[in-house]
């Protein structure tokens, strides 16, 4: 009788072994394994940090396309797919971008964010039907996120992608994984086995959550969406961010309360915009002329 061939794949994965730190956790109090949990997890940012030369170059591609008019396209299955398709979801409040500029893309459509659909990660043509569905062009770049490294739903969508033309960087948990291989930059932080074996969403969904938090803040940083640590391009959408919008603007140029919400008033509740005209002496026409001129990067509009 032939052997399952996925029990060889699994068996040569790390994020698939089993802990020799946690055999004896079902015996533990609860104290005993939320501390075992925690001691886990304090090997996942080290685990990132010896692969912050390829985070940084998945970057500088994702900058780039940007500037060219290009998107940012996730697309995973499961755990995966869902930390994808929240980081995309973060990105219009938090930096104005419009909507459809970060994509988030997961096995078996928007249902299976709240509802598992495991099957639909074994899709390989549905991985590259989802990117055709979205127009998918070669300005684009797709980050593939498997934590096995393999999903079959991802490899279908990169292998598309690349085909385009299109950037491609893939985020896996396991070296070598085969959807690295279908990527111009792999990003592989090892963890290694996880509290509960192939439970994945632990470690590697954590260590998966930290890199796609530095690919799309960094990418916004280098786009001009930050000044200093402020998040200047801020959608003042609710009330509790038309109050951080206030505190921005004051932080940035050391007005009051006062001063700064009638220069947010007055520069359209662009908090970019409010900071270059106070800081200037500009009006609105001549700041947004300025901040055109430094192609939207405050601290280059400053200093032209």
């Amino acid at each position: 009788m032939p052997i399952n061939p996925l029990l060889q794949d699994l068996a040569r994965l790390t994020s698939e072994g089993r802990n020799p730190a946690t055999l004896d956790i079902d015996t533990q109090s609860a104290l005993e394994i939320v501390t075992t949990i925690n001691a886990q997890d304090k090997q996942v940012p080290a685990a990132v940090e010896q692969v912050l030369p390829a985070i940084a170059a998945a970057v500088e591609r994702i900058e780039h396309a940007l500037r060219r008019g290009g998107r940012l396209v996730y697309t995973g299955a499961g755990t995966s797919g869902r930390l994808g398709v929240l980081d995309a979801s973060e990105c219009p409040p938090t930096f104005s971008v419009p909507q459809g500029l970060v994509v988030g893309l997961i096995a078996g459509g928007e249902a299976a964010m709240f509802k598992a659909r495991e099957g639909a990660e074994d899709n390989e043509q549905q991985g590259e039907q989802d990117l055709r569905d979205i127009g998918l062009t070669a300005n684009d770049v797709v980050v593939g996120i498997a934590a096995s490294g393999r999903t079959p739903y991802v490899i279908g969508g990169l292998r598309y992608a690349r085909g385009l033309g299109a950037g491609t960087v893939a985020l896996a948990c396991n070296a070598g994984s085969a959807i690295g291989r279908e990527a111009d930059i792999a990003i592989e932080p090892e963890v290694g086995p996880e509290v509960i074996t192939g439970s994945t969403r632990l470690k590697a969904g954590t260590a998966q959550k930290l890199v796609l938090n530095m690919l799309s803040t960094a990418a916004m940083v280098r786009l001009g969406k930050v000044y200093q640590n402020l998040m200047v391009d801020l959608n003042a959408s609710n009330l509790k961010l038309e109050a951080r919008a206030i505190r921005i603007v004051m932080q940035a140029t050391g007005e009051d309360e006062h001063t700064a919400a009638e220069a947010l008033a007055a520069a359209d509740n662009e908090v970019k915009l409010a900071i270059l005209m106070l800081l200037s002496g500009l009006d609105k026409t001549e700041a947004r002329a300025r901040l055109a001129q430094g192609q939207g990067v405050l601290r280059r509009a400053l200093t032209l």
